[in-house]
């Protein structure tokens, strides 16, 4: 990938200067399949700019499975059925926080309204989930949280993955929703009944912002 494929609103941070070339060529050597493809693997930076972003998800690595991963946390191709499992449980959660959820798994709309879809890691090879969680992309994510914090922003941390991050996020006047991940492993845990979908709204409109809306 050229230096011109690097998201233009975020191509000053310092990760793709001093951490992204050892990925890329670390990349560029794998033998094995890896996802999303190469051409969607910044697609969470390059549809929500840092000015534009009100929230923040925070996810762990893409899907594993060859044609559901595209570049945003959680996010799926339109045609993807069934749904991933924690993704199905997110639905299932605004489902009884807010009454509706979207017609599929495509959550790009969400990105156009300036919530920031960031896995920590934006590689995985196929089949192997987590497998590239220690190749530095975790330098990305901390400073995409620092930066975004320089203004109020939500952040949503599901998973102590996501929560050990917290320390990224400068001070100021931010929403953190803290809960456990939705995967079938741990949503019983706490993210059931959590309703971050109408805190955010609600905050977002206390402070005379639009909402979100989540069901698009």
């Amino acid at each position: 990938m050229t230096h011109s494929e690097i998201p233009a609103a975020w191509q000053d941070l310092s990760f793709f200067q001093h951490t992204w070339p050892e990925i890329e060529a670390i990349l560029a050597a794998e033998t094995r399949v890896i996802l999303p493809p190469t051409d969607q693997r910044f697609a969470a930076l390059e549809m929500t700019k840092p000015e534009d972003t009100r929230v923040v998800i925070l996810g762990q690595d893409p899907y594993p499975t060859p044609g559901h991963a595209h570049g945003l946390a959680f996010s799926v191709e339109p045609q993807v059925t069934p749904l991933p499992r924690s993704l199905s449980n997110i639905f299932k959660e605004m489902e009884a926080d807010i009454g509706h959820y979207p017609a599929s798994g495509d959550l790009r709309s969400w990105a156009k309204q300036g919530v920031l879809l960031l896995n920590t890691s934006l590689s995985v090879p196929a089949g192997e989930a987590n497998a590239h969680k220690e190749l530095g992309w975790h330098f990305l994510a901390e400073e995409i949280l620092a930066r975004s914090s320089q203004l109020a922003t939500a952040y949503v941390l599901w998973g102590k993955q996501a929560q050990r991050l917290e320390k990224n996020i400068h001070s100021g006047d931010h929403l953190i929703l803290k809960t456990a991940h939705p995967s079938p492993l741990s949503a019983r845990r706490g993210f059931f009944g959590s309703r971050p979908f109408s805190q955010i709204n609600d905050w977002l409109t206390s402070r005379g912002e639009p909402a979100i809306d989540w069901t698009k």
